[in-house]
């Protein structure tokens, strides 16, 4: 039998403290059998996140109406004219959220999409090669019978200068075109108007980009430009 007399205090710590070890380990092993994993990964997943500062996510944009940047107004219809680049790369015009011309009825030269001012739903669309053949007459002629009031938007496509002629310039300059006389072969260009009315100067109407080897997009073509905004229904 052991004399605890002869134990020295030293002794008697070391054992208090394996008694208390051993007793430890056993409690925690009942408490982890007895509850549920869940929870505890829940509690330990708690206690890393303290301290970790909140992460902020941005709201992801709205897509707007034509895919431009801005929201319109009820009273506004929403516009995009983008050109064409190179050959492969065909223009689009889109109005409220319709698309009016794009790869589908849309070439080479200058690409009209006529809309009525009473509905605002597309009237026509044509396409006047002004790379070879012999077509401003006819866009000329088809110009002139659009009626008062209708709107033009208009997107070149590779080349809307070579066969240009001054006829089919000064109608457009009836349109309001500022640019057209600044053309030249393979320059990039968009427009909008209203035939028999000044459109207004606070929104987008019109741009131009020459084709320039030390700057084109493509081999030969300038990159393709657009012009967008918000279009007053009245």
């Amino acid at each position: 039998m052991v004399n605890f007399r002869f134990l020295s205090s030293n002794s008697v710590r070391v054992v208090g403290l394996l008694f208390a070890s051993v007793c430890a380990w056993y409690m925690g092993y009942l408490f982890a059998e007895v509850l549920p994993e869940e929870p505890w990964q829940s509690a330990v997943g708690s206690m890393q996140s303290i301290g970790q500062r909140p992460v902020l996510k941005a709201p992801n944009p709205k897509r707007q109406k034509c895919d431009i940047w801005v929201s319109c107004a009820p009273n506004q219809l929403a516009y995009r004219i983008r050109t064409g680049g190179a050959k492969d790369v065909m223009p689009d015009i889109c109005l409220d959220d319709n698309i009016l011309l794009s790869g589908k009825n849309s070439n080479r030269g200058i690409n009209i999409a006529v809309v009525s001012a009473e509905t605002w739903k597309l009237v026509e669309t044509k396409t006047f090669d002004m790379y070879e053949g012999d077509f401003s007459g006819a866009m000329v002629e088809f110009l002139n019978k659009i009626p008062n009031g209708a709107l033009i938007m208009v997107a070149s496509h590779d080349d809307a200068f070579t066969k240009l002629t001054e006829p089919a310039k000064k109608a457009f300059e009836d349109f309001g075109s500022k640019e057209v006389r600044n053309l030249r072969f393979r320059s990039a260009w968009a427009f909008l108007a209203i035939k028999g009315t000044k459109t207004p100067d606070n929104f987008e109407k019109e741009k131009i980009n020459h084709s320039d080897g030390s700057k084109n997009r493509y081999s030969g073509w300038p990159a393709e430009i657009q012009i967008d905004g918000c279009l007053p229904k009245a």
